[in-house]
């Protein structure tokens, strides 16, 4: 079969290892004009232009990042997800939202290890659902991270899906807010009364996904406080994520001592409202995967101690008039960082948010909020944007600020 891996990032390195057997000839077609790390003697289509020239394939398999409207090749398009899909051989736990997906995601792991169960935790975690497939027992049980990308063109869905909070995002990428709900809508597409959909009972599209699925509907926060005691992360949204997956492991696990040491056991993800050091007084937390106003409204919200927080990065069409305001509202100083500096530091002007715009390295961003803190204090990297204008990805940038405030 004549096959093309659109799109050579992380999941397409995996389609490409998965394909690369039974005699198939395989291409790597990829819109920049230079890549590394292909194959040895790989067949490469590279450049502008190059989604407009693959009507000659007999299979196209577009990786998360490429938006199916820009391969008009009918059932030729197929992705790593709908191949896992079609071929997983356990149940799929499904996670999908704004924020908070990997945390809860981690959390459902962690609960269902605790309680003796095998899990395979894949997707946009990080972990390539392809590279676990062959590993995978119908006994098992698969906890599969869902961006809006990987959701796109979805043609099945989990047997229970989890959605968590939807505000916009990704609206450089998608074509409108309805565009980017649709794609997350999708996770419920093809359910039955047979499933489970956990639904975020507090938020409007949420409950609209719900709405639209046949499956079983669990509204989700609900008080844990039996459970409270034994999670080990900060923050009334973490309490919130770790609702959703109790509701969401219920079915698997009856027990609540396995449900305490799966939340005990689990410490959080890298870059996600993470304890760095304490110098002078001073705390430093990284919060770099908060690439929403949303995310950073959640860190906030976490602390009572006096704040500042490190906002700005590229921009993806959000709104941060109600980030800013509750800056105002709660006494959070502002540190204003990248291509966004300049427009948060003046909507910081506007509603009276002290501000400090700091150009350069994160390096210098860091030693500006240093000298901004005082004894008592929490600084916090929770940019509520994307990392690419200075950094290659919100973990690039999480680690240059731990470097950074190791050094202070």
């Amino acid at each position: 079969m004549n096959i093309a891996i659109v799109g050579y990032g992380l999941e397409g390195k995996a389609s490409y290892e998965y394909w690369n057997r039974d005699g198939n000839q395989l291409t790597i077609v990829d819109e920049r004009d230079q890549v590394n790390d292909l194959p040895l003697g790989v067949s490469t289509v590279l450049g502008g232009g190059v989604l407009g020239k693959l009507a000659n394939f007999d299979l196209i398999v577009r990786s998360p990042s490429i938006n199916p409207k820009k391969l008009p090749y009918g059932d030729k398009v197929w992705s790593a997800t709908n191949e896992f899909f079609a071929k997983c051989p356990a149940p799929i736990i499904g996670v999908t939202g704004t924020k908070g997906k990997g945390t809860t995601s981690s959390l459902i792991a962690s609960i269902l290890r605790a309680a003796g169960k095998t899990v395979h935790l894949v997707g946009n975690i990080g972990n390539p659902a392809l590279e676990e497939l062959s590993k995978i027992r119908p006994e098992d049980i698969v906890v599969y991270e869902l961006s809006s990308f990987q959701l796109w063109d979805i043609k099945k869905s989990p047997h229970i899906a989890v959605v968590l909070g939807i505000e916009p995002d990704h609206l450089d990428v998608h074509d409108s807010m309805d565009d980017y709900v649709a794609a997350k809508a999708n996770i419920v597409k093809y359910q039955t009364t047979n499933d489970i959909i956990i639904f975020n009972r507090n938020n409007e599209l949420s409950i609209q996904i719900a709405t639209g699925s046949a499956a079983n509907k669990i509204g989700y926060p609900f008080a844990i406080n039996e459970f409270v005691d034994s999670l080990k992360l900060p923050g009334k949204h973490n309490e919130e994520n770790a609702s959703a997956a109790i509701a969401a492991v219920r079915e698997y696990v009856q027990d609540d001592e396995s449900i305490r040491a799966g939340l005990a056991t689990f410490e959080g993800l890298p870059h996600r409202l993470k304890f760095v050091r304490e110098v002078n007084g001073i705390k430093f937390y990284d919060d770099s995967i908060a690439t929403t106003p949303g995310s950073a409204i959640a860190a906030i919200n976490s602390f009572s101690e006096p704040k500042i927080i490190i906002l700005g990065g590229s921009d993806k069409g959000a709104d941060y008039a109600e980030l800013i305001k509750l800056c105002e509202r709660t006494n959070t100083k502002v540190i204003a960082v990248g291509q966004l500096g300049a427009e948060i530091t003046e909507l910081c002007s506007q509603l009276g948010v002290i501000c400090e715009l700091a150009q350069g390295t994160m390096q210098k961003i860091v030693s500006t909020a240093y000298e901004v803190a005082r004894s008592g204090e929490i600084v916090i990297l929770s940019p509520a944007a994307a990392s690419y204008d200075m950094f290659d990805s919100y973990a690039d940038r999480g680690d240059q600020f731990i470097e950074a405030v190791t050094t202070l």
